[in-house]
């Protein structure tokens, strides 16, 4: 495990020292969590970013399904004769 020194504002030692004390664990496990979460919603928000890129890629290249498809579809759900999803250009 590698040791990373952080110069830390006083209030938010002075927070870490009280949550640590609240929930009976160290600061480094505070820490360690608090990065943790950090890290895994930024690379959640990177992966949603390439996700919404990749869509207006799509848009501009004219791969898009209708309104009306969809509205149709989603009618359907739950009928005995439930539409397969549209699918773009359709």
């Amino acid at each position: 495990m590698g040791v990373t020194t952080v110069r830390l504002q006083p209030e938010v030692e002075e927070n870490l020292n009280a949550m640590a004390g609240k929930l009976k664990r160290s600061k480094s496990w505070l820490i360690n969590q608090a990065l943790s979460e950090f890290i895994e919603r930024q690379m959640l928000e990177q992966s949603r970013w390439q996700e919404t890129l990749k869509a207006m890629e799509s848009v501009a290249q004219g791969k898009v399904v209708s309104g009306e498809a969809v509205h149709t579809w989603l009618q359907s759900w739950g009928s005995p004769n439930e539409l397969q999803p549209p699918k773009a250009g359709q």
